[in-house]
């Protein structure tokens, strides 16, 4: 048992009342008896709209069940099925049109299209990683990874050819982005300052205005800087340096404006069930928000300390100085409205983990706003809140910041809001959602993997659906993602806040990305999720090939391209023609992804880690993909297409591969061959109980067998 202590009828873990009090609080002027009375307060006012909020969607649930249930054998109505959702009030009237008029917005969230990393707030160096993510080598990405279309080799030597093939494709990159009059970078000898222009053997940038400013001597400088669609490039020269010194210019390196922003995840990445789980990851944002976060780790047979990295500052074209951001913008995701953490109690009860974390992480962000050059430029604090069910949820979400702004003394809306577009009922009033915020909302965004399991769970009734690849190629998932971009235009969110698109979760294939992920910024979408920072720096080339805003502005004027009849378009099974193998097969590839992860996340605390599929293809897990796998497999379940006893002989046969995948890891527990530890009653309890989970989720199975394992 931890020891406890009690502030204002709050019966608080002691750790984490004197992490607040003794870490938290100082410096922001609050005075800690203020802020545990106004969130016992909170707590009074928004503990019931909350639990309401809650039964409404189990209310909803229980009737498209019936409605389905009655309906058994027959063929889809469509009409009939919306009429229904109408009448439920699932279904909500579109009102008038109208414009957000969120202000204080950082350019990086408005104007400044490029790559996003979400990353778990938990482990406090994947936090830097992503932090320091604003800038990245070029060279290194194309040398390290698949992108130029062969892995790297193994080896430690330096191989002189593929880094003459990593050099000549950069100059390529920087004629497409950057092309000089009458040559090519890759001819250039020289590169000089002149007058405030930048000259390259004595020729111009066809295109003046693209250069920002230098570093150096104006005849030998040590770097310059570019800018194209907003996004800045920097070309280091160094003669000294083992490439450039055998570079015709001394072109040592080309970093390139990276990762823009990226979301600290307390959510979906994370596994914190307890006050000990949150101090570290409030402890982490706090370290962030105040600029003082280091890590020290092992690497190379040496102890490395990382800290955030400085901004950048240069001498401007006109000689004066101009300084660039070293870092991206960082936003921080709260926990939904759905778990609650027995962190904090009342009369026994635990308090819903969405409000704790609402006024603890803009308690903590309160530090950066106090600060000179820190994350928000602007004075805003960005927060992303998942997985809300259509607009009293985001009114919800608003009015509580609105109340916690209140509390520590903030001007109304200095928290912007971030609205995860991947619930269904979401999707269908994403317009009435937006206008539930219309004064904070800074951020929309689709999540297919979020979006395919509450899809699954909320037609659970309705029949089988597809196997998992099909399902992403039927109509209703384009229609999602359209509709997402051309309500956020129609919202007037473009030049005022983020539409965003979901991970690319295949971290080593890079060249894969590089030829498919150039599709979401011509889909209109300013920003979207990649899994590491080299994978930020190689989809940034994206964003300098594509003018997202010239993009919007075109979209916008054509109008919605998709409609709610897309989005409410079931993607069961049409025809069930499967054989016993291929239904075998389907399931073993849903329960090794969940296998592989559940492991993970409950012995050994880990929200979000690269997993090997089931063709040994490292894929980004986290409690999405668990989601839509364990839906899937409990929809096949409950419709007979798989039965209970080939579904455990599939979990069991994939439990002996995961733990061959993780065979090479010390602190690895094997789940065969008994099949009785915790972690494997957690993946069963998903996949034989999923029906039954609320909206599908797999935080309250997860949560509750990790504070088993904990407790023993």
């Amino acid at each position: 048992m931890t020891e406890r202590t009690t502030r204002h009828g709050l019966d608080i873990d002691a750790g984490l009342a004197t992490f607040v009090e003794g870490n938290v609080l100082p410096g922001t002027g609050i005075e800690a008896d203020t802020f545990w009375l106004g969130f016992a307060k909170l707590l009074e006012d928004f503990t019931p709209r909350n639990r309401a909020l809650l039964e409404k969607r189990a209310s909803f649930q229980a009737q498209i069940n019936e409605w389905h249930k009655a309906r058994k054998g027959q063929p889809h109505d469509h009409t009939a099925y919306k009429d229904f959702l109408r009448e439920i009030g699932y279904l909500l009237p579109e009102g008038d049109n109208f414009t957000i008029d969120t202000s204080g917005i950082d350019p990086e969230m408005a104007v400044v299209p490029g790559p996003q990393l979400v990353v778990p707030i938990t482990n406090a160096r994947y936090a830097l990683n992503a932090a320091n993510a604003r800038w990245g080598s070029l060279y290194d990405a194309f040398y390290g990874t698949d992108a130029l279309g062969t892995a790297p080799s193994s080896s430690r030597e330096y191989d002189q050819g593929r880094g003459a093939r990593v050099v000549a494709r950069a100059r390529v990159i920087l004629d497409e982005a950057f092309p000089l009059e009458g040559t090519s970078h890759a001819d250039v000898k020289n590169y000089q300052i002149r007058d405030g222009a930048l000259v390259a053997d004595d020729m111009p940038l066809m295109q003046p205005s693209k250069f920002v400013g230098y570093r150096g001597a104006p005849t030998a400088p040590e770097a310059v800087v570019l800018c194209n669609n907003g996004l800045h490039v920097e070309l280091v020269f160094d003669s000294t340096h083992p490439i450039g010194s055998r570079d015709q210019a001394s072109l040592a390196d080309i970093q390139i404006e990276s990762a823009v922003t990226a979301i600290m995840d307390c959510e979906d990445s994370v596994a914190c069930v307890d006050a000990e789980d949150k101090v570290l990851a409030y402890r982490n944002w706090l370290g962030l928000m105040k600029g003082d976060l280091e890590e020290t780790f092992q690497k190379g047979g040496k102890a490395v300390t990382r800290a955030l990295n400085p901004d950048r500052t240069y001498t401007a074209p006109d000689g004066g100085e101009i300084t660039l951001k070293g870092r991206v913008l960082m936003l921080v995701r709260n926990v939904g409205h759905l778990m609650t953490n027995p962190a904090i109690t009342v009369e026994g009860a635990e308090v819903y983990e969405g409000l704790m974390d609402a006024m603890i992480t803009t308690a903590i962000a309160m530090h950066d706003l106090k600060r000179e050059g820190g994350n928000s430029l602007a004075g805003s604090i960005y927060v992303v809140k998942p997985k809300m069910h259509g607009p009293e949820e985001v009114a919800l979400a608003d009015e509580t910041f609105t109340a916690v702004e209140k509390v520590l003394g903030l001007p109304q809306y200095t928290v912007k809001l971030g609205i995860m577009d991947e619930e269904r009922r979401t999707s269908v009033n994403l317009k009435e959602c937006i206008r539930a915020a219309k004064h904070r909302v800074a951020f929309i965004n689709t999540g297919f993997l979020d979006r395919t399991g509450d899809e699954i769970h909320t037609s659970m009734e309705a029949g089988p659906f597809s196997r998992k690849d099909f399902i992403k190629r039927k109509a209703w998932i384009s229609g999602y993602e359209n509709q997402n971009v051309d309500i956020g235009l129609e919202c007037g969110l473009s030049g005022r806040a983020q539409i965003g698109k979901g991970m690319w979760a295949m971290p080593d294939l890079m060249a894969a990305m590089l030829e498919q992920k150039i599709e979401h910024p011509k889909a209109g979408a300013n920003c979207a999720w990649v899994p590491s920072p080299t994978a930020a720096t190689l989809h940034a080339l994206h964003y300098h090939k594509v003018d997202v805003m010239a993009v919007q502005e075109k979209l916008a004027r054509g109008g919605r391209r998709a409609y709610v009849d897309t989005l409410l378009d079931i993607p069961l099974a049409a025809y069930r023609q499967w054989s016993k193998e291929q239904i075998i097969r389907e399931v073993e590839n849903n329960a090794q992804g969940i296998l592989g992860y559940v492991v993970r996340w409950v012995d050994q605390g880990v929200g979000c880690s690269k997993v090997p599929d089931i063709n040994d293809v490292g894929l980004m897990e986290d409690r999405a993909t668990c989601r839509i796998s364990s839906q899937h497999i409990a929809n096949w379940l409950h419709h007979g297409v798989v039965s209970e006893a080939d579904a455990m002989a599939a979990m069991k046969r994939m439990a002996e591969v995961v733990d061959h995948q993780n065979a090479g890891d010390a602190a690895y527990r094997p789940m065969a061959p008994g099949f009785d530890g915790i972690a494997f009653q957690a993946a069963c309890d998903l996949v034989f109980k999923g029906a039954e989970q609320p909206s599908g989720y797999t935080e309250p199975v997860l949560h509750a067998r990790r504070l088993q394992l904990k407790a023993g």
